[in-house]
């Protein structure tokens, strides 16, 4: 098995289970837990060093799962939103794979496409209907 195969099955079943509800519940508990113990160890340096290790391993480990599970996602919508494009009779196919492109082209392809917007909003504030598809 390919070690980024292993890393994404692993993150994929992590992020799953850190997303449940019980694992929340058993987070706060924790908390409560340590909250509760705080005078049988006399607020202690070590007492107070516990949660502040725990906290800070658990919040290291889990953007490394938020980062993957949200690149995941945004890979698939793109390739989702693609497959719009390419199988929508009259849509631009050089919008395909747009957030590949630079920032100046980018930046070129939001103005037209603003300018459009304000375009069929002042057409809309005339009386005329907001449903056609003019060229970018």
């Amino acid at each position: 098995m390919h070690p980024n195969a292993w890393y994404s099955q692993v993150a994929k079943a992590a992020a799953r289970f850190c997303g449940r509800p019980r694992v929340f519940i058993l987070a706060l508990l924790v908390i409560l837990v340590w909250i509760v113990t705080g005078p049988i160890f006399h607020y202690s340096d070590t007492w107070q060093l516990v949660i502040n290790t725990g906290t800070t391993i658990v919040t290291f480990l889990m953007v490394f799962l938020i980062q993957n599970t949200q690149n995941r996602d945004t890979e698939a919508i793109q390739i989702k939103l693609d497959e719009l494009i390419r199988a929508t009779k009259g849509a631009h196919n050089a919008l395909l794979d747009l957030e590949e492109l630079e920032e100046e082209t980018l930046e070129a392809f939001r103005q037209r496409y603003q300018g459009l917007a304000r375009s069929a909003r002042r057409e809309l504030g005339e009386g005329f209907k907001d449903t056609d598809t003019p060229e970018a």
